[in-house]
């Protein structure tokens, strides 16, 4: 926000010199006739008046266009952010936290930061996956007559011959 005040300072202070030097001019040009200074001067300080709020019209313009950009950047750093956690998980960082911390030492390259500091990551950098072993499930059924006889022995009813 320091960047946008300073910005408004220049702005103010560049229309004020605008309708000072507005001003002096229609005195310095009025003065042969005092019937046409009042008029000059007032003219003059209309047209300052109009310079003055013309430049802060472009100063606030100027405002909302460095707010709008300052908005966007948040919004980018946001999601910069979150993508490195993401790459940072993905990497298998032991603690992700940690890992961001040093991550600007290493030039903000997730590999770089891999290879300098391995404590910082587990062996894989993904879980083993735990799956099927092609061999039968014990103690389940595996067909429809099968699940119904274990599951009458379960309840305690008896089988059903049909």
């Amino acid at each position: 926000m320091d960047g946008l005040q300073d910005e408004a300072k220049r702005v103010d202070e560049r229309a004020a010199r605008q309708a000072q030097v507005s001003g002096e001019g229609a005195a310095v040009g009025g003065a042969g006739n005092e019937k046409a200074a009042p008029a000059a001067a007032d003219e003059g300080v209309a047209r300052a008046r109009a310079d003055y709020e013309a430049t802060l019209k472009e100063r606030d313009e100027r405002i909302a266009e460095l707010e709008y950009e300052i908005a966007e950047s948040a919004k980018t750093a946001e999601g910069a952010e979150e993508r490195v956690g993401f790459e940072l998980q993905l990497a298998g960082a032991r603690n992700v936290k940690a890992a961001r911390a040093v991550l600007p030492d290493h030039d903000n390259d997730v590999e770089k930061l891999k290879a300098a500091e391995p404590w910082l990551f587990s062996a894989s950098s993904a879980p083993a996956p735990a799956g099927a072993t092609d061999l039968p499930n014990t103690g389940t059924a595996t067909d429809e007559g099968t699940t119904m006889r274990r599951w009458r022995g379960i309840a305690g009813l008896p089988e059903d011959k049909e």
